[in-house]
């Protein structure tokens, strides 16, 4: 799988999370690395003013790190696309 920087990729990763026990905000704010995630509360909060690229990968290094299961999803569409991505991401 080739990670595009486009909305339709950056939607499937909001499904993602759409999907698990998180939820996904967009927020100003002053966070650096252009999320914050509040582990407590589940809640994931992404720099609303980075461009599409910075949001796409600010998601996939937060999939990586909360280590997502993919038999917690109930879609198969959603277990594949998960699948893929760490195959993908676990290379760089």
């Amino acid at each position: 799988m080739v990670i595009k920087y486009t909305k339709h990729f950056l939607d499937k990763l909001e499904n993602l999370f759409a999907a698990s026990e998180y939820i996904l905000r967009y927020e100003k704010g002053n966070f650096k690395s252009g999320y914050c995630v509040l582990k407590d509360t589940k809640i994931v909060i992404i720099n609303k003013y980075f461009p599409i690229d910075g949001k796409i990968n600010a998601l996939i290094e937060i999939i990586n790190e909360l280590n997502l299961d993919p038999k917690d999803f109930k879609e198969k569409a959603n277990q594949d696309f998960l699948n893929e991505l760490r195959q993908t991401t676990l290379k760089f």
